[in-house]
Parts: C-alpha cells; sequence; structure tokens
C-alpha cells in the first residue's frame, strides 16, 4: 500500500495540518512491516454497570468490555489487511487491521477492528466479524488545544446480519469520537475515544498515552 488509507480518503488539505510525529501512525506501513505501540490507559470501560451486560455482548467479538478500570497497561497491533464485508461480498478491500490488548486486573482482552478507504470516507469495521461498521469523518483542528490533532467522527453506524446491513437512525445511532494526538512535553502520543448515545450520553470510552513504531515484520517474515 504506497498511500495510506488515509492519505487516500482525506482531502490533502485536511492532512497537512496534522502534526509531523502522527505521520508514522497514520501513514502507510512498507510491506513486510507492522505498527507496534505500547502504553498506559488512564481509564477504559464505563462505570455505569446496568450497561455491562450489553458491553458483555459486545465483548464476544471484541468489541467492547464490560469493565472500569483505571491504570490499564495496553499494546497496539496494526498490519496491512484485505477484509470483506459478509459472505457475498466478493471484492477484498485493502485495511489496516489493529488489536488492542488491554491487560486488565481480571485477565487480558484484545480488541479488534478493520479500517478501509472507501469512496465516500473512513469506514472502522469493529469486531472479529465486523458486525458494526462506523463511517467517519475526519478533521484536524488548525487552531487551538488540539492543533495538529487528528478526529475521527462517525457520521453513521450500520449493523450487519443475515446478511444484509441495517443503517441506524441518527435519532438512535451511537456517536464515536477518535481523538489522535501527540504530546510533545511527554514525547508520547494520546489517544481518546467516547462513545455515546442520544438520552443516554457516554457508552464507553478510553483515554492514554503510548509509545508507537514501524517495526520488521518478524512474526510473517
Amino acid at each position: 500500500m504506497s498511500r495510506s488509507l488515509y492519505e487516500l480518503s482525506t482531502p490533502p488539505e485536511v492532512l497537512a495540518r496534522l502534526h509531523p510525529r502522527l505521520s508514522t501512525y497514520f501513514g502507510a506501513i512498507p510491506p513486510g512491516h507492522v505498527g507496534r505501540g505500547e502504553g498506559v490507559f488512564d481509564v477504559v470501560g464505563t462505570p455505569r454497570r446496568w450497561l455491562w451486560p450489553l458491553l458483555a455482548w459486545f465483548a464476544r467479538d471484541a468489541v467492547m468490555f464490560p469493565v472500569w478500570e483505571r491504570d490499564v497497561p495496553f499494546t497496539v497491533e496494526n498490519r496491512p489487511a484485505r477484509v470483506r464485508r459478509g459472505r457475498g461480498d466478493r471484492k477484498a478491500r485493502p485495511a489496516v487491521r489493529a488489536h488492542r490488548t488491554f491487560r486488565f486486573r481480571s485477565g487480558s482482552r484484545t480488541m479488534v477492528d478493520a479500517i478501509t478507504a472507501e469512496p465516500d470516507g473512513l469506514v472502522d469495521h469493529l469486531g472479529r466479524r465486523g458486525r458494526v461498521s462506523a463511517r467517519l469523518r475526519a478533521e484536524v483542528d488548525a487552531h487551538g488545544p488540539d492543533t495538529g490533532a487528528l478526529r475521527l467522527v462517525s457520521t453513521h453506524v450500520t449493523f450487519r446480519a443475515l446478511g444484509r446491513e441495517v443503517r441506524l437512525p441518527a435519532a438512535v445511532s451511537p456517536r464515536v469520537t477518535l481523538v489522535e494526538r501527540f504530546d510533545d512535553d511527554a514525547d508520547r502520543q494520546r489517544v481518546s475515544l467516547v462513545l455515546s448515545a442520544p438520552l443516554v450520553g457516554t457508552l464507553y470510552r478510553y483515554e492514554g498515552a503510548f509509545r508507537y513504531e514501524i517495526a520488521p515484520d518478524r512474526e510473517r517474515g
């Protein structure tokens, strides 16, 4: 993949505002390499325990987990991949598949997702099976406290079941907001994800800091 998914789906003038140290994370991963990061999440999950049965259902597909923990060590691994949307989809799309492993007190759990570049923007396919997907709009602030940070905001969410995709109405659709920025003082990348819903508010979130590099993929070499 000579150009990254972000370069394929985001206007150049938007990416030009990106912090230079984020170019490694959002650039193309060369053949034979993998992106790896390690850090600590300040918080993961939600303290609203009445949501945990719903999160437990999503945990079965490695999307999110019924937890509320602080100071959670984690690793992230990004690999080039190709994904299909369901059994009837014959077209495999270039993607970057991410595995984020959280080392909870109760044991390690891994969140899986794959991002593709579609004609009208990025799409994040959540979980091992990708049954839930969120179409994302990329924004980069030119001014203010988040200058140079990449913000991904979902414009709509779809569920796939029985070979069909169902787009949720805006009035009930959850909203994903992901912010990636670089902290020059700490020399670390900071990430914040918030999943919220109308009338309910925040359903799930995580935020923390990590260091990231592109390294030879010894597992595939």
